[in-house]
């Protein structure tokens, strides 16, 4: 194979295996962002699902919990195992490429030692003044005196290019212990977690013994947490139906008639609003400043007995004690809750659609007030009995239920 060729099929398996090597490099910093996310999510729920308080709470709240975690704990560890295998992938990679610059390293050391040894040989035969002087004419002298210039040239040339090539190597060499040394840091941390996740499921087989040894008692906190849910659904349900009949009469004595009595009738500001509104799907602000998601939107299973089916029309954020509800988007309050034996909610109208924002121990809003995004709405309650502070957050488009993890970024 001459060096031409040789060097061409180089460049494109060096070309390959960069290509490959940028692909891995996103894949490994998309899966590292992921389990940063997840390991700061376990501290946030060892945080603000676990608060250390003299009562526990209710065996409910602890149940969920500790399958919240033990659920995040899992996806960790399936992210950790996909950047494993990805690592390795790479390392591979990295030990093929390593072969390929060695392989390449050995020739051109080959070829100019090849060089050197004709050049000295030329040098024994006939010097270059000598080669220079023989020539038969002018012209032949410029061409042996150019072929002696590319000559020192080329082989300046070699000499630089095996010092590139020994450079690039010693940078792959490291670049493999640096990944080696990544693996097998995965490695431990996966072994940790795996770790982790079978104290918590021990603690949870030990909590569902002892749920079932009272299990009357268990299923009258599921019945009394379900009757208080759909307590306050159904008053947050009945403030919009209020709030559209009000809207829509108003609009009826400035001349503008409603056709149907469950959609609210827009007027030209508050369609653009809606409008707004509708263009920031799955980029509208949290509802709080910084929280967990401990409870998602729609039908889900009992964490101790999977046939007991739950709903939620909205999603429950777990925060800090002392945090403050805060408008998703620009709107007008118009409705304020308080359930009896519960604590307030305050309702937003953006256009068509809606945000509640229940379980504030206290108010910073009234009804009529026009605010913008980020103005703070009230502060979220702490329970005293189990140390955590829960904002429930709902999201409708006229009476429709809406899922608020759709619409939230990253929810």
């Amino acid at each position: 194979m001459t060096s031409k060729k040789s060097n061409i099929i180089f460049c494109f398996l060096v070309l390959f295996i960069m290509a490959g090597a940028h692909a891995q490099s996103t894949d490994q910093q998309n899966l590292e962002a992921k389990r940063e996310a997840l390991q700061k999510e376990i501290e946030d729920i060892n945080r603000l699902l676990f608060a250390e308080k003299k009562e526990r709470g209710n065996v409910l709240d602890q149940m969920e919990a500790l399958d919240k975690k033990i659920k995040v704990r899992q996806e960790l560890i399936d992210v950790t195992n996909k950047q494993s295998k990805a690592l390795n992938i790479e390392i591979n990679e990295n030990i093929e490429s390593i072969s390929i610059l060695k392989k390449e390293l050995q020739e051109r050391k080959d070829e100019y030692a090849s060089l050197i040894q004709k050049s000295y040989q030329s040098k024994t035969q006939q010097s270059r003044l000598m080669f220079l002087l023989s020539s038969e004419n002018f012209v032949q002298a410029m061409k042996r005196l150019q072929y002696i210039k590319q000559y020192t040239d080329y082989r300046k040339s070699q000499g630089l290019a095996i010092l590139s090539k020994t450079d690039e190597l010693s940078e792959r060499n490291l670049a493999l212990t640096e990944q080696r040394k990544k693996a097998d840091r995965l490695i431990a941390a996966n072994k940790k977690a795996k770790g982790e996740i079978m104290k918590e499921i021990k603690v949870q087989k030990e909590l569902l013994a002892s749920i079932r040894k009272n299990e009357s008692q268990y299923a009258a906190e599921v019945q009394k947490k379900k009757k208080e849910t759909k307590k306050i659904d159904q008053q947050i349900e009945a403030l919009i139906r209020a709030a559209i009949v009000s809207s829509n009469a108003k609009n009826e004595k400035e001349g503008k008639k409603s056709v149907i009595s469950n959609k609210f009738v827009l007027t030209p500001e508050a369609s653009l609003v809606a409008d707004n509104f509708a263009a920031n799907k799955g980029k509208l602000i949290w509802p709080v400043d910084k929280g967990i998601k401990s409870q998602g939107f729609g039908i889900y299973e009992d964490a101790v007995y999977p046939e007991i089916k739950h709903e939620s029309n909205g999603v429950i954020i777990t925060t800090e004690e002392g945090t403050r509800a805060r408008a998703i988007f620009q709107g007008e309050v118009i409705a304020i809750m308080s359930v009896p034996g519960g604590n307030n909610g305050v309702t937003l109208k953006h256009g068509n659609y809606i945000s509640t924002y229940y379980n504030l121990s206290v108010l910073f809003v009234k009804k009529g007030d026009v605010v913008a995004a980020k103005t703070e709405l009230g502060k979220v309650a702490t329970n005293r009995l189990n140390g955590q502070t829960r904002l429930k957050f709902y999201l409708y488009q006229d009476t429709e239920k809406l899922n608020p993890e759709d619409w939230v970024y990253q929810l």
